[in-house]
């Protein structure tokens, strides 16, 4: 099976199953690389940016853990995802990911590193702020609700509310050579405060009270009332 038909048969699910909102999907750059961050609540959370994203060179960073999944499997297989293992520094997930990037294309990676069993944001890695940093590209962040109870919900004939909101293409500055920790896990702060910013409160988690996020919030609420 082609991506093609692929993205056609999950876009049909989701839109006949659920009933989906997506915000800022003029955010998206048309061409050129780029790294997708979102927040992960769900096993849903890569096919529903698979269908939202209007690129369709966008390949994700999946957890290996998901293997036996048939259909996990056929998705990364189709789309040429990218299986990771977060328990190490998974060199050649990383190799692959660069490369991917450096062709142009787009990288969907969640940088909290793992699904959330609380639907609030975790910690996030510095895996992403290293990979952009690396690589000199800019950043897309992305909000995901809805989906964590979706499953549940049409298995019991609901039809389960999904929100995607995307958010501004954005560059994280430079690392500062003399404190490359500190800097390094700046710009993971900015990374994760960006994608809290895009969600309600009770999702934010762990960044719920950083003042970031609330400078962030109140800067899209102001474009959102001038437009």
């Amino acid at each position: 099976m082609e991506r093609a038909q692929l993205h056609d048969i999950l876009s049909t699910l989701f839109h006949r199953l659920t009933d989906i909102e997506i915000e800022g999907v003029e955010n998206v750059p048309a061409q050129g690389a780029f790294i997708l961050t979102t927040n992960h609540i769900s096993r849903l959370d890569v096919p529903l940016l698979m269908i939202t994203t209007p690129r369709n060179d966008m390949v994700a960073l999946v957890a290996d853990k998901y293997k036996p999944n048939p259909l996990f499997s056929f998705i990364v297989h189709t789309t040429h995802s990218i299986w990771i293992d977060r328990s190490r520094a998974d060199i050649d997930a990383f190799r692959g990911a660069k490369e991917h990037i450096k062709k142009g294309g787009v990288l969907g990676i969640a940088p909290e590193g793992t699904r959330s069993n609380t639907h609030a944001l975790l910690e996030g890695k510095q895996g992403s702020a290293y990979l952009a940093e690396m690589m000199r590209v800019p950043i897309v962040p992305v909000g995901i609700t809805g989906t964590e109870h979706a499953m549940a919900q049409i298995l019991t004939f609901r039809r389960p509310k999904i929100h995607v909101r995307y958010g501004e293409l954005y560059t994280l500055p430079p690392l500062d050579r003399a404190d490359r920790n500190t800097s390094l896990q700046r710009n993971t702060d900015e990374i994760m405060c960006r994608i809290a910013a895009l969600l309600p409160e009770s999702y934010r988690g762990y960044y719920k009270d950083y003042p970031r996020v609330k400078e962030l919030e109140k800067s899209l609420t102001t474009e959102g009332t001038s437009q």
